[in-house]
């Protein structure tokens, strides 16, 4: 997507600081207290939606995100889907990079945002390998962030993970469906098997090395071009100079190119499925609601679906906004 590298920034996790970003006042956890009641008012038109069905009227609540595409539509299906519940939502989404979001979670300065199981564990949390699995690499974010007062809840499917994807006709012509089949053509066959890659997963713990040593082989140097992330679809896409290529697993560009993404069969990668991070104390006052809410949206959101909600923005040009809100209709999140 065009701001991916926004996403490549929170991997990072470059030292941003918050206090130059953010000149806001915290905000509450909610106004009301006790679990919300399984009916009532709010929303936008009291029909039979989920946000309907679970009333957070009188309820404050603050929502961040990151910046890039991705990011800007997951801030605004929360806003939405509160706002359709009929909490009041402070909009503070469209900050700049983990340390920075992650900072306003811990502040108090907002109450929630979407973050990546695997940008926390390896990040915020401090750890260096990452945990195989998707659900065991939620239940350890999970388990790990209680005792800084966070409590994630509704993991998507969506995991916007590293993935290697293949040319079409380059996966047709030598039989590519998953990783093992790659690494078994990258033995027989180094320069069919060749990756374009950004400068990064050549040596990072969760990339090539991890993929290499998991599935028992070794791609020469001459055979991974390094290459700006602009340039790395369309090299593959071209099938010049490589026939596979290093994405990010809901990248519109993969549907743009018609990519093929490889089942990662044996699990080398790291996961980075979407999940809600909130304040304890916040999720608390109105777990059943919370629950209900964001529990619908993460059963919708899975990668193709996140893939094609991007590609909305980065291809289409639409807004986040209208993205978001017409995903949420069509889900019957909130009412149209």
């Amino acid at each position: 997507m065009t701001t991916r590298a926004g996403m490549i920034r929170t991997r990072v996790l470059a030292g941003l600081t918050l206090a130059g970003l953010l000149a806001v006042a915290a905000c509450g956890g909610g106004g009301n207290t006790g679990a919300a009641p399984p009916q009532g008012g709010g929303g936008e038109g009291g029909g039979g939606s989920v946000a309907a069905a679970n009333n957070l009227a009188g309820t404050e609540i603050s929502v961040g995100s990151k910046e890039f595409t991705e990011q800007l539509i997951l801030g605004q299906i929360a806003v939405q889907a509160l706002q359709g519940a009929g909490a009041t939502v402070t909009d503070r989404t469209n900050l700049v990079g983990t340390p920075v979001v992650r900072g306003a979670l811990q502040s108090g300065e907002i109450d929630m945002y979407w973050e990546y199981t695997g940008t926390a564990w390896l990040g915020p949390l401090g750890n260096t390998d990452p945990v195989a699995g998707e659900q065991a690499q939620f239940d350890a974010v999970k388990q790990a962030d209680a005792a800084n007062g966070i409590t994630w809840f509704a993991m998507a499917g969506a995991n916007n993970a590293y993935a290697i994807a293949a040319n079409p006709a380059a996966a047709q012509e030598f039989g590519v469906a998953t990783i093992s089949d790659w690494a078994r053509l990258a033995q027989e066959n180094p320069q069919a098997a060749g990756l374009c890659t950004a400068a990064e997963f050549p040596t990072r713990n969760d990339g090539l090395p991890a993929v290499e040593q998991t599935y028992g082989f070794d791609l020469p140097d001459a055979n991974v071009a390094v290459l700006d992330f602009g340039l790395v679809y369309t090299s593959v896409a071209a099938r010049n100079p490589c026939n596979f290529a290093v994405v990010f697993g809901t990248d519109a560009q993969v549907l743009q190119n018609k990519l093929v993404v490889l089942q990662d069969d044996k699990q080398a990668l790291a996961t980075y499925n979407v999940g809600v991070s909130m304040r304890t104390e916040t999720y608390q006052a109105h777990a059943p609601a919370y629950e209900a809410i964001f529990g619908a949206i993460a059963k919708e959101l899975t990668t193709q679906r996140a893939t094609e909600l991007n590609s909305k923005v980065d291809i289409d040009g639409e807004t986040p906004e209208d993205v978001a809100k017409e995903f949420l209709v069509q889900a019957k999140i909130i009412d149209g």
